[in-house]
């Protein structure tokens, strides 16, 4: 397929050429994503505002020509990577925080602002916006919403879906949407504004939304806790989750895990083979309570020790380790197959133990570490691309990996999404019912199948 000379006049006209690339070298800089997946751009269009998203929209249905939107392209299932010369439609310009509401506390941004920017901008008025997945510093308001991607603090204060009051959208067919609403409840009609969130760009695209806004707390303790196996960390997560100080951070790490941090010249206990790392937050006359009772929680068999972070210096450097865990894991092998899966809470050491078999029976690593609270565990299968053996067992071994999930009551994804990574493995989670009638609903959105086609939804 090439694309269309006379869709490409008509793009040209609206956007000029400095907003309408069809150059060889900008198109392969859109052609992939973080998910190291490469697919082909057509052309990469730069619109500044929703009314050009929309007439790009109508433009490319007029053509029959597929189009796909995207932020700065931080997706970790390729779910922003272009097939057959579809056109790319990047939001980085649409980047404006419009408005905080201190009163209604609220904040209203494009879909391209990046997380970090929406925390700044929310944190001079003194609120917070809970999302904060580890890549804020470079991912995109729509990209997370598209996704529905949460990050730590979603233990306590739940996802995007649970944050977002309305946002702006486009169809399809090049409609402009506004759906939701401003205040905290609100039940007239359908609720698609939170449809629209995780389905990736594939029933429209996301240009703006007003986001629900938390006071930032008085005072925060960064707390971890030490254990001699990975069974007695897991356990002690049930313990955490059900008593009345719910951490807002609460975060997994395996043996894997532990000796990567360990790498990064952060000093542990010795004996310590997992950790758990915590953040309470509280007012400043409740935070020492709370402290001591997590304390009394998190004892068990297997806690080799349990302890605060002295100062902010000391919380900041574990949270260094934490955050580069996920690029650590190229130094034991250049390859890995990175998935977020998600079983109930209680059910994460049973997970931890069949990972750990899995593991063993395939003769690969097999690191996991996440937001345990949510039971969302970033599972990695590591192998290396120049070994054969290596490389096959780790691509046989994540079908057992998806199967152990399910049989344990869990999702395939928690907030990377679908993308083509997981495409094909949707109907092993979903039935066959219910995948029908998502693909009715995407045709009542986009009823030419041009927004982001290939993704998410199992070819029917």
């Amino acid at each position: 397929m090439s694309f269309p000379a006379a869709l490409a006049r008509e793009l040209e006209s609206l956007l000029g050429r400095e907003r309408f690339r069809t150059d060889p070298a900008d198109r392969a800089v859109y052609a992939y994503d973080n998910s190291r997946r490469r697919g082909q751009a057509g052309a990469v269009a730069f619109p500044l505002n929703e009314a050009e998203v929309a007439d790009i929209v109508r433009a490319c249905n007029t053509h029959r020509w597929p189009l796909i939107a995207r932020g700065l392209g931080s997706n970790t299932v390729g779910a922003t990577v272009p097939e057959n010369d579809a056109l790319v439609v990047s939001l980085e310009r649409m980047n404006k925080i419009e408005a905080v509401d201190k009163a209604n506390r609220y904040v209203i941004a494009e879909a391209g602002a990046t997380n970090a920017a929406i925390q700044e901008a929310a944190r001079k008025a003194g609120f917070f916006w809970p999302p904060d997945p580890t890549s804020a510093a470079y991912s995109t308001l729509g990209g997370n919403l598209a996704c529905n991607a949460a990050g730590p603090h979603a233990v306590k204060y739940a996802t995007p879906r649970e944050n977002i009051l309305g946002l702006t959208a486009v169809t399809g067919t090049g409609e402009i949407i506004r759906v939701g609403t401003r205040t905290t409840k609100g039940v007239v009609g359908y609720d698609f504004t939170r449809l629209l969130l995780g389905s990736e760009g594939t029933l429209a695209i996301i240009t703006r939304a007003t986001l629900k806004l938390w006071p930032l707390p008085e005072a925060v303790a960064t707390l971890r806790a030490c254990y001699a196996n990975v069974d007695a960390a897991a356990g002690a997560v049930s313990r955490i989750m059900a008593q009345p100080d719910l951490p807002w951070v609460l975060e997994f790490m395996d043996a894997e895990a532990v000796g990567l941090i360990r790498n990064r010249g952060v000093e542990l206990p010795e004996g310590t083979e997992s950790l758990l790392l915590l953040e309470v937050e509280a007012s400043r006359d409740g935070l020492e309570g709370a402290v001591k009772r997590l304390g009394e929680t998190v004892k068990g068999e297997g806690l080799v020790a349990f302890e605060a972070a002295k100062d902010k210096e000391e919380a900041a450097l574990l949270w260094q380790a934490r955050k580069a865990l996920s690029p650590s894991l190229r130094t034991l092998r250049a390859g890995k197959i990175n998935e977020d899966v998600v079983v109930p809470v209680a059910e994460i050491p049973a997970l931890v133990a069949r990972l750990g078999e899995l593991a063993e029976a395939a003769d690969i690593p097999i690191v996991s570490f996440g937001h345990a609270g949510n039971g969302n565990l970033h599972v990695n299968l590591l192998f290396d691309p120049d070994d054969e053996r290596e490389t096959r067992a780790a691509k046989d071994t994540l079908p057992q990996v998806f199967k152990a999930v399910l049989e344990l009551g869990g999702t395939l994804s928690g907030e990377h999404g679908v993308g083509t990574a997981k495409r094909d493995y949707v109907e092993l989670e979903l039935g066959p019912e219910v995948l029908q009638l998502m693909r009715e609903v995407k045709r009542v959105f986009d009823p030419n199948g041009i927004l982001n086609p290939g993704k998410t939804l199992p070819p029917s």
